[in-house]
């Protein structure tokens, strides 16, 4: 009879301990997930940055009256690669679309410009970058979303809260940031 004990309490004990090394891992495993979709926002992010300062220098040579826009544009990639967290992140790129957006519009009133091999490249690297970037951004929204759910839940909360696993912010704008970009001159 005691022996029965004894194996049903060890047995108790290496269940117990099987479960919290899932449960550690699972969690682990979530957080990593959403490290790398993040790095993947970074990657996309830091390419479409990359590609301004062409675009800035090809539309300077036709719209040379249009500084105010340009330095515009220079100034909102400049607080977006500055940007550490995701809504810091996101509320940046809101303004360097809306910037690039004013760019564009510009072509409208220079056709040089519109017409200009350089400039419909860097356009439609941009416009692909922006896709990548929207892609990116849902993969790394969903995944904080099953990360969040996961630390939120029971009985995973406690191990969450034991191995110092926090809430993850999503990358949205906030507040006033959300809605159509104004094109104005």
């Amino acid at each position: 009879m005691g022996t029965i004990i004894i194996v049903v309490i060890v047995l108790v004990i290496v269940v117990l301990a099987v479960w919290l090394i899932a449960s550690y891992n699972g969690l682990v495993k979530l957080k990593n997930r959403v490290e790398a979709a993040w790095a993947q926002i970074e990657v996309q992010l830091n390419r479409r940055h990359d590609l301004i300062p062409n675009l800035v220098e090809t539309v300077k040579g036709y719209a040379t009256h249009e500084s105010e826009t340009l330095e515009k544009v220079v100034a909102a990639r400049n607080s977006a690669v500055a940007a550490s967290t995701p809504s810091e992140q996101a509320n940046a790129e809101k303004a360097v679309s809306g910037a690039l957006a004013n760019v564009f519009a510009l072509s409208e009133a220079y056709p040089d410009l519109k017409a200009n091999q350089n400039f419909l490249a860097l356009q439609e690297e941009l416009t692909t970058s922006e896709d990548r970037v929207a892609y990116a951004r849902q993969y790394y929204n969903d995944s904080v979303n099953q990360y969040n759910t996961k630390i939120e839940s029971f009985p995973a909360v406690f191990m969450a809260r034991a191995a110092g696993m926090g809430e993850r912010q999503y990358f949205q704008a906030e507040g006033d940031a959300r809605g159509p970009v104004t094109v104005s001159f």
